[in-house]
């Protein structure tokens, strides 16, 4: 109404809207004393924004990871450490998300199989899809930037409004039709550097499913859940549709379009930006500090908890990283 200033719903935090549809920028928080209040408002802002971006946070490793755990259960990189790689951190929580070989403390070379593996990073995704459970809220945090201008940002794309502008038609299809995305990491890392990963085949892999419309608890939305993980779409009998990978892309398009992405540019180290893998997807930008600048982002993981946490699958399936599908010229590739 004109002339009518709305109360804000938030009491302990300050936001800024970034686009029209989602995404905020939030202030105010104390992440050295959070309150159960000031955590639950956190919550309500990831339900209502899909992502939240927190500046200068002050959170080193340790507080990082006892602040994702409050989230609920983490992920950790045990099982993606084949091929000889060892983990970067002490803490096995965090995921190593920047462009430094652990080995050597250098950056990654832009030809190595690793520097391949992250191109997939560059492609809109949901992270875990390709797990037998999902994941809910990825939080990545800034150690180390390279000089401003130098490109790095993290795009966002907000898949609740894609699902909500779908042409009529294509939205009843996909309400009358209980169909499952089948999710592959090795897809992602092939779509990403299809040279380099030629003779990979993703179907020699085990992929994992998951429904390709879902009700997103928190905000009782529904949800396209897609991304560069999706492989294939399949029937209820799980046999893959007729045209499957022209409806992935159709798909991946319309939600990827840039009325429904932004940007979020780093400005510091101790920035965070906190997102919600069940209705945002998010790729990691590109930009002339690759193979010339350090870029160290941690990332922690949580597991998804909703009643569709597990998708299709069984919960004695054993997890698998990419290393696992990969051949052995492929070795350390995989990036988490």
């Amino acid at each position: 109404m004109p002339g009518v200033i709305e109360e804000s719903p938030f009491k302990t935090i300050q936001v800024k809207e970034l686009h029209p549809t989602f995404g905020a920028e939030v202030s105010g928080v104390n992440f050295q004393d959070l309150s159960e209040d000031q955590f639950n408002e956190i919550l309500a802002a990831m339900a209502k924004y899909g992502f939240c971006v927190f500046r200068n946070t002050g959170l080193d490793d340790t507080a990082h990871v006892e602040f994702s755990s409050r989230f609920g259960e983490l992920d950790n990189i045990r099982r993606y450490l084949g091929g000889g790689r060892l983990p970067r951190y002490a803490l096995f929580e965090l995921f190593d998300a920047g462009n430094i070989d652990g080995e050597t403390d250098t950056i990654l070379p832009p030809d190595s199989a690793r520097a391949h593996s992250n191109r997939g990073n560059g492609l809109f995704h949901a992270d875990s899809s390709f797990n037998p459970r999902r994941a809910s809220f990825s939080l990545l945090r800034a150690c180390e930037l390279p000089p401003p201008g130098n490109g790095g940002n993290t795009d966002f794309a907000d898949s609740r409004t894609a699902f909500d502008e779908l042409p009529s038609d294509l939205k009843e299809e996909l309400l009358a039709n209980d169909y499952v995305g089948a999710h592959s990491m090795a897809h992602s890392r092939k779509l990403g550097s299809p040279q380099f990963f030629a003779d990979v085949d993703p179907r020699a892999g085990s992929m994992q499913r998951h429904r390709l419309l879902q009700k997103h608890e928190p905000s009782g939305r529904m949800n396209l859940f897609i991304g560069a993980h999706l492989h294939h779409i399949e029937d209820a009998d799980g046999n893959e549709i007729p045209g499957s990978w022209d409806l992935v892309k159709r798909l991946n398009e319309f939600a990827t379009q840039k009325k429904n992405t932004t940007t979020v540019e780093w400005h510091n180290v101790g920035d965070m930006i906190i997102w919600d893998n069940r209705c945002v997807l998010h790729r990691a930008g590109g930009g002339a500090f690759e193979g010339k600048y350090r870029r160290d982002l941690r990332r922690t993981t949580v597991h998804d908890d909703s009643p569709t946490a597990w998708g299709c699958n069984q919960k004695d399936t054993i997890w698998t990283g990419f290393n696992a599908q990969a051949k052995a010229k492929h070795a350390g590739a995989v990036g988490v």
